[in-house]
């Protein structure tokens, strides 16, 4: 029969004597005591760190819901309390100091929203795009009310509230994604999910929420991928994904790299994690091969997610995956879960130094192409998001480097509103070129009324109160007035060189171009304490 250990037997093992006779499982015991204490402390440590983010988003969510509350029993202007502090009394205070031409001209940019926005009403009415000469509704991107999703966000800050509530009963009576479709996924979820978002976060109304939950379920497939890189087109109804054929197969950078923020903001207001799973395992696979310099080819291999031979740019197809790289780090509160985003942010912004050259005679700033080891001395207006994308990232750095990318943000910025003074109607063409002995040349010529540049040109005005960027705004809204208004809305243009006008052109642009205009023309109320930047203003 088996011996039975006596109880008292274990006691020995609490007995210092046991332990002291026995040198090495003394060290074990203090070594397991050791790791014990290190992994109980770092629990706490993590639980307080959490704690700490989960009150400031509280505080944060508290605030919001109160300025939400105030919004709806406050007549006027949505925009005049974007940007105002937590009290009504301060609100009143900043409101009461707003210059007398910032109205007017604040006045003049809703007036052209309107105007714009009565011509969409008329002739094509829940259709993606108006023809603004023909007067013809087209559906350029399925028929998902493009341009009306877009401009959501812009009719609700300028306080066009019966617009606003018109377009909202066409979503929730007309919006229909059950289209047999091939969408880009890339234009659906900045311009569907994400216009859909902006207005549930502007108004609070759940339809906004549920219709960006309904496209972003059927974008998701676009992602079922070997490696989660997803494919960049989509049909709506069946599910059905693959890449264009124009790319040999290959995903797009930008395509690809340009989901985050809509779809974790997803996530996290519906409380589902598998959106922003899907998008952040994107940056996750890329920064498995991530170049020291951070710059990154524009085709991408679905399948391997490995970078393809191709250009590198911070124009077409390049531009925002390095944008949404910081914003996901802002998004995110700046905290060690989104960490590696600012990381690979830097990085890329080292690269982006070494594509900076300057032009003779003038001196203007502008970022090169690059094709291996050859650079080309190429730069599309779609890559002006990158003076307001640099400013905005400034203020994580150091003084020295902060006031380095600040710089050359501001530096950018002027080579960008010269791509609009240095043509005859004062807009900008799609690209330019730079030569020995010439500062720039228009290459592409046409312009759709982007928003880049005047997005930038406000990021600007908040971050250095430099009221330049506001004359400059204003410039660029009186050429847009001159030369693309027509009675039954704005047209692009084919050329801006001649001014010669061209019905096809995509005007979707014109509400998100005019919001930046609109934000421009408020008083400058961002507390420059609280992001990092410095009160002194540049030399205009």
């Amino acid at each position: 029969m088996a011996r039975s250990r006596s109880s008292t037997s274990w006691w020995r093992y609490l007995h210092p004597s046991y332990y002291l006779k026995r040198p090495k499982r003394l060290a074990l015991l203090f070594i397991a005591f050791v790791c014990v204490t290190f992994v109980g402390w770092d629990r706490q440590t993590l639980v307080r760190e959490y704690e700490v983010e989960v009150s400031k988003l509280n505080e944060e969510v508290t605030h919001l819901q109160n300025l939400l509350e105030e919004l709806k029993n406050t007549n006027g202007d949505v925009g005049e309390k974007i940007f105002s502090g937590k009290s009504s009394e301060r609100f009143k205070k900043k409101v009461a100091q707003d210059d007398p031409i910032d109205i007017q001209r604040r006045e003049k940019v809703k007036e052209a929203m309107l105007h714009a926005w009565t011509a969409y009403e008329k002739y094509a009415w829940g259709q993606d795009e108006l023809q603004p000469q023909s007067k013809n509704g087209v559906n350029s991107f399925g028929g998902l009310g493009a341009t009306l999703v877009d401009s959501l966000d812009t009719l609700y800050i300028m306080g066009l509230d019966e617009q606003f509530q018109r377009a909202r009963e066409w979503v929730a009576n007309s919006l229909d994604f059950n289209k047999n479709y091939d969408a880009s996924v890339f234009e659906t979820t900045i311009r569907v999910v994400g216009g859909l978002l902006s207005a549930y976060d502007l108004s609070g109304d759940k339809l906004f929420l549920e219709k960006a939950r309904d496209i972003a379920d059927r974008l998701l497939p676009a992602w079922n991928t070997p490696s989660g890189i997803p494919y960049n087109i989509i049909n709506l109804a069946h599910g059905n994904a693959h890449n264009p054929g124009w790319t040999g197969g290959d995903s797009i950078l930008a395509d690809s790299g340009t989901e985050q923020l809509e779809f974790i903001a997803l996530s996290q207001r519906i409380g589902d994690p598998k959106y922003q799973q899907k998008a952040e395992n994107v940056v996750a696979e890329l920064n498995k091969t991530f170049p020291a310099d951070g710059l990154l080819p524009i085709y991408i291999n679905p399948h391997r997610g490995t970078a393809s031979y191709s250009t590198i740019t911070f124009g077409a197809m390049g531009d925002s995956f390095y944008e949404y790289l910081l914003k996901v780090w802002i998004q995110g509160n700046k905290t060690t879960a989104v960490k590696h985003y600012r990381e690979m942010w830097e990085r890329s912004m080292n690269g982006l130094l070494s594509l900076v050259r300057r032009t003779t005679p003038s001196s203007f700033a502008y970022i090169c192409e690059k094709n291996g080891n050859s650079l080309t001395d190429k730069m599309d207006e779609l890559a002006c998001f990158a003076p307001g994308m640099l400013a905005l990232g400034s203020s994580g750095y150091g003084p020295e480097e902060s006031q380095k990318f600040l710089s050359l943000a501001e530096e950018l910025a002027w080579t960008c509103y010269n791509f609009y003074q240095s043509t005859p109607t004062k807009l900008a063409g799609e690209n330019y070129f730079f030569y020995a002995g010439q500062d720039l040349s228009v290459g592409t010529s046409w312009n759709i009324l982007r928003p880049e540049t005047v997005e930038s040109l406000f990021y600007l005005w908040r971050f250095t109160g430099n009221k330049t960027y506001q004359e400059w705004g204003w410039n660029i809204f009186q050429a847009f007035e001159k030369n693309s208004r027509i009675e039954s809305g704005y047209v692009g243009l084919k050329d801006v060189n001649t001014g010669v006008k061209d019905d096809k052109m995509q005007t979707f642009f014109l509400a998100e171009t005019l919001k930046y205009l609109y934000l421009l023309s408020l008083p400058l109320q961002l507390s420059h304490s609280m992001n990092g930047f410095s009160t002194q203003k540049p030399t205009p």
